[in-house]
């Protein structure tokens, strides 16, 4: 039988895999039907954040309902079931519109991923987690 020294080591060693971190990478970022306001086409751009983190924004593709971003973005503290959250707008001159917003908890592996924007068009992403 084991002793209880064994048991609480072990139990700790658990809680440490479990803790552990992992390094997320958000790519392929694509969008397709981005709606069109009263000024004209989509300058589309996707802000990025992962859990607590803000990673950064896309560059701005001006005049373009069918952008793709050749952008790519590492966060090297994520973990399983954190929230990535990907933010799409329409750059303006006073304010930017918000098109839609995806979340999806992260899980590990490469995937693959259509999110449906609330004002219109779909966001296309890939990202991997290694845990």
């Amino acid at each position: 039988m084991a002793s209880s020294a064994s048991l609480a080591s072990l139990l700790l060693l658990l809680v440490a895999v479990s803790m552990s971190q992992a390094q997320v990478k958000i790519f392929n970022l694509h969008a397709s039907d981005l709606p069109s306001d009263i000024l004209g086409t989509t300058d589309g751009f996707v802000k990025v954040f992962c859990g607590p983190a803000a990673l950064g924004q896309t560059a701005v593709r001006n005049n373009n309902a069918n952008p793709w971003w050749e952008d790519e973005f590492t966060y090297y503290k994520a973990q399983e079931n954190d929230v990535l959250r990907l933010e799409v707008f329409d750059k303006d001159l006073l304010f930017h519109d918000l098109l839609g917003v995806c979340q999806r908890q992260l899980k590990a592996g490469t995937h693959q991923h259509d999110c449906f924007l609330e004002k219109g068009g779909t966001l296309h992403y890939s990202y991997t987690l290694n845990a």
